[in-house]
């Protein structure tokens, strides 16, 4: 099973760090502005698709697989060829409290790849790229959400 894993501190809590996973306005701030999809209430629900788009070909297309309090999973269904039928998925844990608030600690995964590969490397490097982008979402106000993402190597 190939997969990318990663952690972050986002100093927010659980509750606006799920808003940043679940809302059209939240997941346009750090990972693509351009969000589309039926968010229910302004959120979105187990058995939504939400369609991501990067400015190049057909926006990918992510399908809620489950939505809970401390996690978010979602399955590719169209988009990158190696990416259809993997998984995303977002835990959410506690962190310490400290003078500067609470933490809540991302543990991300993108498993259930087809195969790895260069795209992989670079894919893996990317979501690094675009957590820091939620962090900073979160934190600061302001992400760095594509096409305004930062550019790591010759595939974008």
């Amino acid at each position: 099973m190939n997969g990318i894993y990663h952690k972050v501190g986002v100093r927010a809590s659980e509750i606006e760090v799920r808003q940043a996973l679940t809302t059209k306005t939240g997941l346009s701030k750090w990972w693509t502005n351009e969000v589309d999809g039926n968010f229910t209430s302004g959120v979105s629900a187990v058995g939504d698709s939400i369609f991501f788009g990067f400015g190049h070909g057909n926006p990918m297309e992510m399908k809620v697989r489950e939505m809970e309090t401390k996690r978010v999973l979602w399955e590719c269904v169209s988009g990158p060829e190696d990416w259809i039928g993997s998984h995303i998925d977002f835990q959410l844990n506690s962190g310490k409290e400290s003078e500067a608030g609470s933490m809540t600690i991302v543990y991300f995964r993108h498993q259930d790849w087809k195969k790895e590969s260069e795209f992989t490397a670079h894919c893996s490097m990317k979501w690094a790229t675009f957590l820091l982008s939620l962090k900073d979402s979160i934190e600061k106000g302001v992400g760095r959400p594509a096409p305004n993402d930062i550019k790591i190597d010759d595939i974008n």
